[in-house]
């Protein structure tokens, strides 16, 4: 038995990681949040205004959100660390977090909060000119295209937003995308159609992107006839989903088919005792900051429900009276 066992650790940030550290610090757990070195807060740190985030009627920016959610954490005590977990031992009663920095945390129960990723076009060209002119961030990146011609990559809600921001910086915005219609809410897709330096390129992947040292141009295909062209522009957003982080434990508990972490019906339960799951991990659907914040909430109280019992367990067993074998005779 290690040193110390701590009551729950939270592995990942965002609304998820930060509710369910708030949730569980109020039930005195003294959670530990493995934030992230560099991913702490979340896709939210990345986002201007958040208007959909009940409370906030004239919406909020998305960095301004989730440092009052980690201040909110830290006021009930939860230790929250900007380090990343390396290494998990999940199938054990007690799991073991191998960090970054060397050391080893060892819990009675896991939250895996780990998020998604920017999933990239996997096109020639792409990566070699990532941070030069590729980017996945509009609100990271926009400033720096001031006056040019860029592009937008996606359909979803994702790519309206990354396109409306860059008309504060660009002459023009082209949204390419594969469909003839876009997945985006109504009201994101109204407000894109709507904004007069926003083109749309229907029926259209892009195959290659070209640039010696900085992107110049993007090679096009029509999914409809097949035919090429070239579009001229200085920079590609990239904005056509996320794939779920689950890297550190995909060989450990039960996936989706879609790659998310399977969980028992609407609790956060995974397929290892002790070990639940919140966010967008789990989510391949609605991906929204409050749906995250909600199964965050879950994955405490499924914690704290899974902590209580496994306690009373194991005073019981202590209490049990050993039967004794009496020779006859």
């Amino acid at each position: 038995m290690p040193d110390q066992v701590h009551d729950v650790i939270i592995v990942g940030s965002g609304p998820a990681g930060y509710t369910a550290a708030v949730y569980t610090a109020r039930a005195n757990l003294s959670p530990i949040v493995l934030a992230g070195s560099v991913t702490a807060g979340g896709e939210l740190m990345n986002t201007t205004d958040v208007e959909n985030f009940p409370g906030f009627p004239e919406g909020v920016m998305g960095p301004d959100l989730m440092m009052n959610m980690e201040a909110q954490a830290r006021r009930f005590g939860a230790d929250i660390r900007n380090e990343d977990a390396t290494a998990l031992k999940l199938d054990a009663p007690i799991k073991e977090i191998t960090l970054g920095s060397g050391g080893t945390l060892h819990a009675r129960s896991v939250i895996l909060a780990t998020g998604s990723a920017y999933r990239e076009l996997g096109v020639p060209g792409e990566k070699q000119l990532s941070g030069h002119g590729v980017s996945w961030c509009a609100t990271c990146d926009g400033f720096f295209f001031r006056d040019q011609v860029i592009a937008v990559v996606g359909g979803g809600d994702s790519a309206m937003e990354e396109a409306l921001f860059l008309t504060k910086f660009a002459s023009k915005v082209y949204v390419i995308h594969r469909r003839d219609s876009l997945r985006a809410s109504q009201i994101m897709a109204d407000r894109a159609k709507a904004n007069e330096k926003i083109e749309f390129i229907w029926d259209t992947e892009v195959i290659e992107v070209r640039g010696d040292g900085k992107v110049s141009e993007l090679e096009l295909r029509n999914l409809v006839d097949g035919t090429e062209s070239t579009l001229d522009v200085s920079g590609l957003f990239v904005a056509i989903g996320h794939d779920p982080r689950v890297q550190l434990f995909a060989d450990q508990v039960d996936l989706t088919s879609e790659g998310t972490v399977q969980v028992e019906g609407r609790t956060s339960r995974t397929s290892l005792p002790g070990v639940f799951a919140a966010g967008d991990v789990l989510d391949p659907h609605y991906r929204q900051a409050i749906t995250a914040a909600g199964s965050g909430c879950v994955a405490a109280l499924d914690v704290e429900e899974y902590l209580a019992d496994t306690a009373d367990t194991d005073a019981a067993e202590a209490h049990q009276t050993p039967k004794v074998d009496v020779a006859a005779g």
